[in-house]
């Protein structure tokens, strides 16, 4: 019964114990951020890029602490923070793009209008 008991602690504390973290789980991470990097971020979302080096840099200062599941949980934040970089530069290129589709169509309005007068509306 004792040796019962002592399997089932050992059980317990093997099931407690917090795997680290897989070193392409920072490669992983510093490819989102250079990615974002690439499309531009560093312009249009610098907090979200930033919060990504940021939380990169506590993941890996956490390893050396051996606090294996905070440095998952940040590794994490900074690929979502990497993603959300992304996104946000995607669509400020978008809304950019859109802007000038809209002024070249209101010069274009004004040239016809020039040209064919009221017939034109």
């Amino acid at each position: 019964m004792q040796k019962i008991g002592y399997l089932l602690f050992l059980l317990l504390i093997t099931a407690c114990a917090t795997p680290k973290p897989a070193p392409s789980s920072f490669e992983d991470a510093e490819e989102g951020i250079e990615a974002a990097v690439q499309i531009g971020a560093e312009e249009h979302s610098p907090v979200e890029l930033r919060f990504a080096r940021e939380k990169l840099e506590e993941a890996r200062k956490g390893m050396e602490h051996k606090s294996y599941e905070k440095a998952i949980y940040l590794i994490e934040q900074s690929e979502i923070n990497s993603e959300l970089a992304i996104a946000k530069t995607r669509a400020a290129i978008a809304r950019g793009k859109v802007t000038e589709a809209v002024r070249e169509n209101e010069i274009l309005r004004e040239d016809f209008e020039t040209t064919f007068g009221e017939r034109f509306k």
